[in-house]
């Protein structure tokens, strides 16, 4: 029989002082979808596609917290909107001992990166069960969206104090 040094039971609890971050659960919060005119459009199907993120976090317990992505996407050609989805995909997070700068990266980069593929699948399904061609959104880096938001916030703090 080999030596073997006593490891540390997996999914065991963290010390005290341990930093954690943990996805509880995942769920569909709230959802939209209109279509003024249905799937009816005149002409080629060549649609402006306009995206909008947005992340918002909302304490639930002791270190609970809600974090909901809210996505928006509308579907344009000319001037006549072919359909509007909105998606508020939401997930439960235990967040223990996180450092400031470590959650805000959770918030801003590590729980929009878990909801998006969620959010994404339902605004597929949505669209298409509008009628509409399939509609797959890109991935979406939003660590590079948190670097550019930190970066942008240095830059303001930088403007202000000079």
């Amino acid at each position: 029989m080999a030596n073997e040094s006593p490891s540390p039971a997996i999914g065991a609890a963290p010390g005290p002082s341990a930093s954690a971050l943990a996805l509880q659960g995942v769920y569909l919060k709230d959802c939209s979808f209109e279509a003024p005119e249905g799937p009816r459009s005149s002409g080629q199907w060549n649609p402006q596609i306009s995206l909008d993120l947005n992340t918002s976090v909302q304490q639930v317990g002791a270190d609970l917290r809600e974090v909901v992505l809210t996505v928006t996407v509308s579907a344009k050609q000319g001037e006549q909107t072919l359909f509007l989805v909105e998606i508020k995909q939401a997930g439960a997070f235990l967040m223990q001992n996180l450092s400031p700068d470590e959650y805000k990266r959770a918030i801003g980069s590590i729980c929009p990166n878990v909801l998006f593929p969620y959010a994404r699948a339902v605004v597929s399904q949505l669209v298409g069960l509008g009628g509409f061609p399939q509609l797959l959104l890109p991935p979406v880096n939003f660590d590079a969206l948190y670097a550019q938001s930190v970066a942008a916030a240095e830059g303001a703090d930088g403007a202000t104090r000079n």
